[in-house]
């Protein structure tokens, strides 16, 4: 019976995807046809609203749309530029320095920002005309821009990772997030050794001259307000209650910058709440996905299909990245989350892996779904930023692709890569 509601939820799930019906409709539709084999409509009906209605009551869901509307504060309030001015400051002396700009200060923006594809629209177009100024291959530009753009959605605040903590039934937001720091900087790294590589190939330079302490001294000063929210919110108050820290704050540097006026803030509010609301529905209809499959043992089948092909962790653990790197080229990476948590965390369990470093595997592999095709919304901004074109950007990608996956194996095999900062800090 399990298999057979796995594969009528599979079906019916593409086919409304297909004709276009919303994600949040679809995931819902599909698991109540499913349920309907074993209960009554009408009792399928009522449970599955309860259902919503009880995923979308956790107070640990708080902190989604406060971090949002701090990210939509912080994409209008002009810390791009000193983003990007910090890092060049640090790394400008390394081949092709505006490449490795460009990685450094998209992980920082997006994890400031919670949006890949914002931090590739707003370094990227930073960094562009200084780029084309210096006969840097554009393709190659977009191709640093998109690939590394994902790296900052691991570094805390980060949404994904609260969404991953509710659907793993409460999985600690403070372990996660610190567990997040090592991978995306691995993320980040990989990336910029390519554009280095890269970089000495086709002979890009770094700034000449001797380092300038002065300038790091002072970019540093004018960065430190916006680089404060990725390490301040986290270190000293909890995620629902940092999140709302985060707005106020995000709210005041605006407002110091002269880039947020009442104006612009009522339609960041507003764009926020549509935002907001899109991703907490999603998240209540998914808890009718995690009833069914509790209900009619998904997840328990899936695990003895799993370890009944091997019972070795290293084989399954390669089978789940596969799995989950095709889903990630073809759906975003909260409904992602959503779906595969309930399906594979239990497997994970009976090898004795932990929750959290489960969850960066998870979120490390939909990530990269950003900037692949077909969807790869990410690597598509970084082209148009970029003003480049696919049949260009991908053989540089590859490359990257490549950076990325190893870092990926990284976080699946050494446990001590995500779970090292949490044990340190007490949180695991």
């Amino acid at each position: 019976m399990a298999m057979e509601s796995l594969l009528i939820i599979i079906v019916v799930l593409a086919v409304l995807l297909i004709v276009g019906v919303p994600i949040s409709y679809s995931i819902g539709i599909s698991a109540l046809i499913a349920i309907l084999r074993t209960v009554p409509l009408e009792v399928s009906v009522v449970t599955g609203a309860q259902r919503i209605f009880v995923g979308m009551s956790k107070f640990s869901l708080t902190a989604i749309p406060f971090f949002i509307l701090a990210g939509n504060l912080m994409n209008q309030g002009g810390i791009a530029k000193r983003l990007v001015d910090f890092v060049m400051a640090i790394l400008g002396k390394l081949p092709g320095a505006l490449l490795v700009t460009n990685v450094g200060a998209n992980a920082l923006f997006g994890a400031i920002s919670g949006s890949a594809s914002a931090a590739a629209a707003a370094v990227g177009s930073m960094v562009e005309k200084g780029e084309e100024e210096q006969g840097y291959d554009k393709a190659l530009c977009a191709a640093t821009n998109g690939a590394s753009a994902p790296s900052g959605l691991l570094i805390p605040p980060s949404n994904a990772l609260i969404t991953y903590s509710l659907a793993a039934g409460g999985t600690s937001v403070a372990a996660l997030f610190m567990a997040g720091y090592i991978p995306g900087i691995i993320w980040a790294v990989a990336c910029m050794a390519v554009a280095v590589i890269i970089s000495k190939k086709k002979g890009y330079k770094g700034i000449p001259g001797k380092y300038d302490w002065k300038n790091l001294w002072g970019c540093t000063l004018r960065a430190l307000p916006s680089l404060s929210l990725i390490v301040v919110v986290i270190g000293v108050f909890t995620a629902t209650e940092g999140s709302a820290i985060a707005v106020i704050y995000a709210l005041i540097l605006g407002i110091l910058y002269r880039n947020i006026t009442l104006k612009s803030f009522w339609k960041i509010a507003v764009d926020s709440a549509k935002m907001s609301g899109m991703v907490v529905f999603l998240i209540g209809v998914s808890n009718i996905l995690g009833w069914v499959m509790a209900f009619t043992q998904i997840p328990q089948a899936i695990s003895d299909a799993l370890l009944g092909l091997t019972s070795n962790p290293i084989i399954i653990l390669l089978i789940m990245n596969v799995i989950l790197l095709i889903a990630g080229t073809f759906m975003d990476v909260t409904p992602a989350i959503l779906i595969f948590t309930p399906l594979f965390l239990p497997v994970v369990k009976t090898f004795g892996m932990d929750p959290v470093q489960f969850g960066l595997i998870l979120v490390y592999n939909l990530c990269i779904g950003n900037i692949t095709p077909p969807v790869g919304n990410t690597l598509f901004v970084a082209i148009k930023v970029g003003r480049s074109s696919l049949s260009r950007v991908m053989p540089y990608m590859l490359w990257y692709y490549v950076a990325i996956l190893v870092g990926l194996l990284m976080v699946t095999y050494i446990p001590a890569v995500s779970l090292g900062l949490p044990a340190m800090a007490g949180l695991i």
